[in-house]
Formats: C-alpha cells, structure tokens, sequence
C-alpha cells in the first residue's frame, strides 16, 4: 500500500511553469498524427498540421537515468512528485483560435493549475491539472486543460480477459477501427511517449495488473477531433473536451462515433470510442 499523498505538499506546485518551443515539420504535418490508421500525403510548408499535433511537439528528452520504472519522467520537477504509481491521462479540454503550419515555432507554456484528492472505488485519486498555451509568430493557437489522474497499484485487480465490448449504440456517424499493438507502438513513438503501459506487455499485465496494453487517451482523442471536424467540413470545433470513462486494450476492435445534438451556443457534437469507454463534446 503506498502512502497517502500530502496534499499540502503537492499543491505547492500549484503555479509552476515551464515552456519550450519546436518546429512544426512535414513529417508532424502528414498522416500519424492526423489519422494514425490511414495516414495522409506528404504534408508541405503552410499546410495545417492535425488538430492534435502539439502533442508532438518539443516533448522533452530525459536520460535513462532519471525515467521512474513505469518509463516516466521521475516526478518533483514541473510536475508534483504524486506517490502513488498508476498514471492515465484522465481528460481535458482544447480551445483552437488558429491552425499549426508547417513550417511555424510553437511554444508551448504550461502551468500546474490544480491539484486535488479524492477517494473513489479504486482508492486514492490524485488528480493533476495542467494549463497549457500554444502559441506562434500569429498569436495564441490552442489553449489547452489536461487532466492527469494517478493512482494505487495496491487497487489493481488479477490480470483477466478483456471483457467483451457491448453492442454500439446507434449514432448518425460511426467508423470501426482496430486496437492494434502496431498503432500503439507507433503513437508512442510520434509523442515520443517512454510510458510502459502502452508498448510493454509483460510491465503492463505482471506490473500493473491490466489485461493488456492500453490505448493511449490522447490518441482516442486525436481520432475523435479528426472525425468530428471531418463532417464539419474540415473545420476546427470552437471547443474540443473529453473524458475517460475506462480503457481500451489491445486487440479490442472500437468505433469512433458521432451524434449530433443542437445547443443554444451552436452545433454540439457528442462522440465516443467504444461504447462507455470514453465521451467527447465538441462545440462550432
């Protein structure tokens, strides 16, 4: 059982910052990070890069020797240093005011917003928000809230059998795709993401006690944004939030759905994985 986290502490790095800058390159610009299945044409300079594809950019480069045994970063630099060993990216919330090019400096500054507890079925939840910001030689781009939630390994359950996915509910738009190690693999790579859950068979179902590799939440959120703007003509949503209600492993065939609803501030699209796996809700 790890120790419960002092809150106190933690909130102490409420307010910190850091910030960091990149290039937006062809190879950003073209299929993976748009469409990690389908991929798309060799991207050219003044193309837009995918809605998503700050998450490719200036991720930061840690020896060896200060990755934790998840393959993490070791915590208590930018982000606060949570006991507790399980990570997943929880949800979040993106603004778009203007596309990434290729060819333009981002830079991304970010700040600890929040940190908070709380007690649900699986134990202690500690839950991390950070404020990021976008912006190029045009101005801001994307203002982004990210959600990370971490929590004990002490609440892990015997690795079992994915549980089969229910019947998908019906919605007006929908596409089947399949969770395959492969497109994990490559996802990792692109966000340059070391996090074992998502590649490392053997850490993630003898360490940590899930039935097989996980989906990484911001590439369900990837595919979603993408279709959603699709059938809005290739347009940006206005605001793009998102939730994760459980994972999805490998192997799982899923679908990205769409449903359209009609709200007082404009059209809202109202999206999900497979079914009850994740939601998502976009504004134009």
């Amino acid at each position: 059982m790890t120790d419960k986290p002092d809150l106190d502490r933690l909130r102490q790095w409420i307010g910190r910052t850091e910030a960091a800058s990149d290039i937006v390159s062809a190879q950003t610009g073209q299929g993976p990070a748009r469409d990690p299945v389908h991929g798309n044409r060799q991207a050219e300079a003044g193309d837009a890069a995918p809605f998503t594809a700050h998450w490719c950019l200036a991720q930061p480069v840690y020896p060896m020797s200060e990755l934790g045994a998840d393959g993490h970063p070791t915590r208590g630099g930018f982000l606060p240093p949570v006991p507790l060993p399980r990570r997943m990216w929880a949800g979040g919330e993106l603004e778009f005011f203007d596309a990434l090019r290729v060819g333009d400096e981002a830079t991304r500054t970010s700040r600890i917003a929040d940190v908070t507890m709380k007690t649900g079925s699986t134990g202690v939840l500690c839950f991390v928000s950070v404020e990021h910001l976008i912006t190029t030689s045009r101005g801001t781009a994307i203002r982004e809230r990210q959600d990370i939630v971490y929590r004990d390994m002490s609440a892990a359950q015997p690795s079992a059998p994915a549980k089969p996915a229910a019947a998908p509910r019906l919605a007006q738009h929908s596409e089947s795709h399949m969770a395959d190690p492969v497109l994990l693999f490559r996802y990792s790579a692109l966000t340059f993401n070391g996090h074992r859950i998502h590649y490392d068979r053997d850490y993630v179902t003898k360490v940590e006690g899930y039935p097989g590799l996980i989906f990484h939440g911001p590439m369900q959120a990837a595919f979603l944004v993408e279709f959603a703007a699709k059938l809005h003509g290739g347009a940006a949503p206005r605001k793009f939030s998102y939730r994760g209600v459980q994972p999805l492993f490998e192997g799982s065939e899923f679908q990205r759905q769409c449903q359209r609803h009609q709200h007082r501030h404009g059209p809202v699209d109202r999206e999900f994985g497979r079914p009850a796996d994740h939601e998502r809700h976009c504004t134009w």
